[in-house]
């Protein structure tokens, strides 16, 4: 795809991929859940797009992709979070406009759990054991939703009686949540580099995603185990684009969680000044991955705020330059919500979250003042 083309995003949150399109040349027309003020003001055209309920209205979302390509020449589309459990949407989407990055059967296969199971098997991936079936003593087990992401749909087994189709059961490991962030053309895939997680647990959601910080504390030998392990399973699932890959690391042991087959969370960790993870990602779909991994200057870590209380009203405020995803004036905010994301640099992994956290706490205190 040529520098200047117009490109169709569709995710959850719009904003980091279409601030990395534009430098890389791109011009992003955005479809997403939130419509935040830095979202609308690199997007060349923007509509709100109901991501977050399940199940998704394909129908309204065809709809709302058509009304905002319009006749503007758009040529394809990166899909980003928020269609792991819909397939058959993606395949729609696929029919329309040439989808850059993994194709609805990629993604089928990855996020159907008892597949991945025996993908992992196949490809000598050590996984925790997994099943559809209710184990009988639950103590010990996970509970998720099938294609879920960002840990909201996690829970302790015994703590839930979910059952049936849309969810599936997990052994708990032990370990440290590590993310590589993973490029693939297709026949191959790299690792661009690794992050490590932390949680911002909730009453409702104790493994909701709080943050990461590259590089993660990993050996040079566990970064190498890490990597042939992504390289084996891409030789039995083709990975196109920019995807990440879930790892518990406990010592010199690990266990692949899962593969988010698209653009994640991490993303903006992994920008570059002079280089574009978009235009990556682009080329890598396109079946071309660059030479080499990207040597970093520094440490960078990002959090997500989410808001303790209900907000009624947004004030008109400049945020700090170290904050994205402003939620535009007059919005409300309810109780758990996203309110922003946070970020920090600095010459160490431990520093830079250190700082991000101390962020993440002058953002609460600048919200106290707030109304309700």
């Amino acid at each position: 795809m040529d520098r200047g083309a117009v490109v169709l995003i569709a995710a959850v949150s719009g904003r980091a991929l279409a601030a990395s399109a534009r430098r890389g040349g791109y011009v992003p027309l955005v479809a997403d859940a939130f419509g935040d003020q830095d979202t609308l003001a690199v997007a060349a055209g923007h509509v709100r797009a109901d991501l977050l309920n399940r199940p998704i209205d394909g129908d309204a979302l065809m709809g709302a992709l058509e009304a905002l390509a319009g006749d503007r020449g758009t040529t394809s589309i990166v899909c980003g979070s928020g269609f792991e459990d819909r397939p058959d949407l993606l395949t729609r989407i696929g029919s329309r406009w040439p989808l850059l990055g993994n194709d609805a059967d990629t993604v089928a296969r990855i996020k159907d759990p008892v597949t991945f199971a025996a993908i992992c098997r196949d490809a000598d991936i050590p996984h925790p054991e997994t099943t559809r079936t209710p184990p009988s003593d639950r103590n010990g087990w996970l509970v998720k939703r099938v294609g879920g992401a960002g840990g909201l749909h996690v829970r302790e087994a015994a703590d839930s009686k979910a059952e049936g189709e849309g969810v599936y059961f997990q052994r708990r490991v032990d370990g440290t949540p590590v993310s590589a962030l993973v490029l693939g053309d297709g026949k191959r895939a790299m690792v661009r580099g690794f992050s490590a997680q932390w949680a911002s647990p909730s009453r409702k959601h104790p493994f909701r995603y709080g943050g990461a910080v590259r590089p993660a504390p990993l050996s040079e030998a566990m970064e190498r185990t890490l990597a042939a392990a992504v390289e084996r399973l891409s030789a039995i699932v083709p990975l196109r684009g920019v995807n990440s890959a879930d790892f518990l690391v406990d010592g010199d042991a690990y266990h692949l969680l899962e593969i988010n087959p698209r653009p994640g969370a991490t993303f903006d960790l992994f920008e570059q000044d002079d280089q574009s993870l978009f235009a990556l990602h682009v080329n890598a779909s396109a079946g071309a991955l660059p030479a080499r991994t990207p040597a970093f200057a520094d440490a960078m870590a990002g959090a997500i705020v989410y808001a303790m209380r209900e907000i009624g009203s947004i004030p008109a405020i400049t945020w700090p330059d170290w904050t994205a995803d402003w939620s535009v004036p007059g919005s409300r905010i309810g109780a758990d919500d996203p309110l922003c994301s946070v970020f920090a640099r600095a010459e160490t992994a431990a520093e830079a979250r250190a700082l991000v956290m101390r962020r993440v706490a002058q953002i609460h205190t600048m919200v106290e003042g707030w109304s309700s």
